[in-house]
């Protein structure tokens, strides 16, 4: 996308560089399974393909991002104290 970044109208994600006021969409033809595209359908309670798929996608993307975060866990020193926090509220 030449160094670009589009967002999908849903993303939860935010990226760390400018991003372009208009979407950028890619058409493509994919040889899925039937019988997945319907159970995903059936239990994301989305109308299209199109949404079951990005959303697949979207959440395929933050489980690694999640993953990746994963290795700097205990390596992170914070002085945080629960009941100070917990008084915020």
């Amino acid at each position: 996308m030449d160094g670009h970044r589009a967002a999908h109208a849903h993303s939860m994600y935010a990226y760390s560089e400018p991003l372009l006021c208009m979407e950028v969409r890619v058409r493509t033809t994919l040889d899925l399974p039937s019988p997945l595209v319907a159970e995903a359908m059936k239990v994301s309670h989305h109308r299209t393909k199109t949404a079951v798929i990005v959303t697949a996608l979207e959440e395929y993307v933050r489980k690694n991002r999640i993953q990746g975060l994963r290795k700097f866990q205990g390596t992170v020193d914070l002085d945080v104290d629960l009941n100070t926090l917990r008084k915020r509220r």
